[in-house]
């Protein structure tokens, strides 16, 4: 197994043990799996992409280190795009 740290927003943002392919894998060649494209069987046109995962890997593999806390409220910003020198939260004149 290889081993790496993965930071989870669902449920709970919480810290993660997870599994990765191996790198040296001559079926997937490290990535993890054999993505492959399909088309619809009237047309022809293109329809998705399918996933197939290797078996070098088990990507449901994964242990819950720790949760993180959350920020307390006061440190959450509403507004987190704005732009602090427009008039409202943006700038509708030229950057020259």
């Amino acid at each position: 197994m290889r081993l790496r740290i993965q930071l989870t927003t669902w449920p709970r943002r919480s810290l993660v043990l997870t599994d990765t392919p191996h790198p040296d894998c001559p079926r997937c060649e490290g990535e993890g799996g054999t993505a492959y494209d399909y088309g619809d069987h009237e047309t022809g046109e293109y329809a998705g992409t399918e996933w197939d995962p290797c078996e070098c890997w088990d990507e449901n593999r994964r242990w819950l280190l720790m949760p993180l806390p959350r920020p307390p409220r006061w440190l959450r910003r509403r507004n987190r795009y704005r732009d602090p020198w427009g008039p409202v939260g943006y700038s509708d004149e030229p950057p020259f």
